[in-house]
């Protein structure tokens, strides 16, 4: 939890740093120095701190006011604005398993509660609510502050939108349509929001923002798809409530006139791109998937002096993808995730799907950021994995399976998820796939991979045999996020590595010098708490690489002995590539 006293010029780390997640913040209308916290806890393992918490000094100290135990933590907190001693908080029992897919494991152990004194006493609202609730965003009508709507959800497939008008005492579900309903990209619940004069207009933020004006009972489209959007919160202005805030996955949106028309997002930085690769074109392009947007490659200078929306060129490849220009043709751009392999023409806009096997192959598993690569030794010669790896030298028209299947034999359940799993049949199936390619810029034979499920392997002939090389203290789960083959020896390695999915926030990097035979862990100066999503090698001088962590980058000039930081006036945030 962050404070600033000066409009956000500088701000202060105030605590409930091991909590990992806060989702809502409510401070008392009329004493700022009271504020409640809902602390969610580790997505990944069980932790003390989570639940509702109190501070009555501006955030100096906090005092945990609900809770339930090291798997139940906070998810909203809400404040009535006319008697602030009323407060509304939601738990949810929740924890995430190391697996893409399917790995969101919920109990019933939370649910929505009140307090009349200030968060001394809690009791449970549940009259005309569903049984086995999981997970419940509140809003309180600030006109009408008996009036409270809610998202709810439990292990049916749908959420519900309820209202109360006794102040939570009991509860109607209130419509059956289901487009307000709909959860947000991830399966976070909609958000649902109350306008400051009027208790009866309520809006719904999700992958579509709804809007109704008579209590909930029906409802129409303000914004919302196409366009990617996961819209994930809603700010209404309490004295002019045709003022909208409205915040995506791509920033933020305006409306001065209740909706009808809003500003755009293009003019803040928000783009999430996940893996860059440069054309060898002039100027040369910057390719990447980026989160919810699609694709792009940005051209590195402009035809009128400046870079501008207008060198912004969508590419056709999935949004999380890994972008891989073409070499040998700077006009055509590869794109893969989720098992497809795209061809795209920049000049043309073509785009040829060249996905090396059926959708339908239950042989084969597949992650959405998936590795697409070409040779540096021979640019003929595309890779592409999913926990198979595939060799194509004719533009994808044909593909050969260079490998076996690289991810662990047996599934394994970390510890970190404790009895979540214990219901889930497909918990220990195997899922593992190939996250991390490296080609050898030395010798043509020699391709290195890692995968999400913590193995790296190696081959020297071209894919026809494969090595082992994990180090002993990879454990299952442990995944290789990016792999460096170095650009002056052919022993030479670099891995990075992130534990982060099986609750282990700490640095780790391995280097290797003789072909895999021994690792060597270079952490020396990475802070703890940001784990390393990649790791390069710089092409020019040996020794010189560069770190990606969740929080910032880095550089070592000694070859990974020491590492300092890179930051410098580049935001504090994840670094991926």
């Amino acid at each position: 939890i962050y404070k600033s006293t000066d409009a956000g010029k500088t701000w202060t780390h105030l605590g409930l740093r091991n909590s990992q997640g806060i989702p809502a913040l409510a401070v008392d209308p009329r004493n700022p120095n009271r504020v409640f916290a809902a602390a969610l806890g580790h997505p990944y393992g069980a932790s003390d701190e989570r639940g509702i918490y109190l501070s009555t000094d501006g955030g100096q100290n906090w005092q945990k006011i609900l809770a339930k135990d090291a798997n139940v933590g906070g998810s909203d907190v809400e404040i009535d604005p006319a008697s602030p001693d009323v407060v509304y908080a939601s738990l949810w029992e929740v924890r995430l398993g190391p697996w893409e897919d399917g790995n969101q494991y919920s109990g019933t152990g939370g649910g929505v509660f009140k307090s009349t004194d200030g968060g001394k006493t809690w009791r449970a609202l549940t009259n005309g609510l569903p049984k086995g609730i999981i997970q419940v965003d509140v809003a309180i009508a600030t006109s009408q502050p008996s009036r409270l709507y809610a998202s709810v959800a439990t292990n049916e497939p749908s959420v519900g939108i309820y209202r109360s008008d006794d102040a939570g005492e009991n509860w109607s579900r209130i419509t059956s349509d289901p487009r307000p309903a709909l959860r947000i990209g991830g399966g976070d619940l909609p958000v649902p929001r109350v306008d400051p004069k009027n208790p009866d207009i309520v809006y719904s933020a999700s992958i579509v923002t709804m809007r109704s004006t008579d209590g909930g009972k029906t409802w129409t489209s303000l914004r919302g798809a196409p366009g990617g959007d996961d819209y994930q919160n809603l700010w209404i202005n309490p004295n002019f409530p045709n003022i909208l805030l409205l915040t995506s996955d791509q920033g933020a949106l305006v409306s001065v006139n209740s909706g009808q028309t809003w500003s755009s997002w293009y003019n803040q930085p928000t783009g999430q791109l996940y893996h860059a690769a440069t054309t060898n074109s002039f100027p040369y392009l910057v390719c990447s998937g980026q989160q919810d947007s699609g694709s792009v490659c940005v051209s590195s200078r402009g035809k009128d002096g400046e870079i501008t929306f207008r060198e912004w060129h969508p590419v056709g490849i999935i949004e999380y993808g890994y972008a891989a220009p073409d070499p040998l043709n700077p006009d055509i751009v590869y794109g893969a995730g989720r098992r497809e392999v795209s061809k795209f023409s920049l000049s043309t806009g073509a785009f040829q799907n060249v996905t090396p096997v059926p959708a339908s192959d239950p042989k084969v598993r597949a992650d959405r950021t998936q590795p697409i690569v070409f040779s540096p030794v021979d640019p003929h010669v595309l890779y592409t994995t999913t926990n198979f790896l595939y060799k194509t030298g004719d533009g994808g028209q044909t593909w050969q399976t260079i490998s076996p299947d690289l991810a662990r034999e047996h599934g394994a359940i970390p510890a970190s998820l404790g009895d979540k799993a214990a219901k889930d049949p497909n918990a220990a199936r195997i899922r593992g796939v190939i996250y991390a390619l490296a080609p050898s810029f030395k010798n043509v034979n020699t391709i290195w991979a890692g995968t999400d499920d913590g193995l790296l392997w190696v081959t020297r002939d071209g894919g026809a045999n494969w090595k082992n090389v994990t180090p002993p203290e990879i454990t299952p789960w442990s995944k290789v996020t990016q792999l460096s083959a170095s650009h002056f020896d052919d022993e030479t390695a670099y891995a990075s590595v992130s534990r982060f999915r099986i609750d282990d926030l700490r640095p780790y990097i391995y280097r290797t010098h003789d072909g895999g035979k021994t690792w060597r862990l270079v952490t020396n100066g990475l802070p703890e708490g940001a784990p390393v999503d990649a790791v390069r090698e710089d092409s020019v001088r040996k020794g010189l690489l560069f770190a990606g962590t969740e929080t910032s980058a880095w550089v070592s000039f000694d070859d990974g002995d020491r590492w300092q930081s890179l930051e410098l006036n580049l935001p504090h945030t994840s670094m991926r590539d």
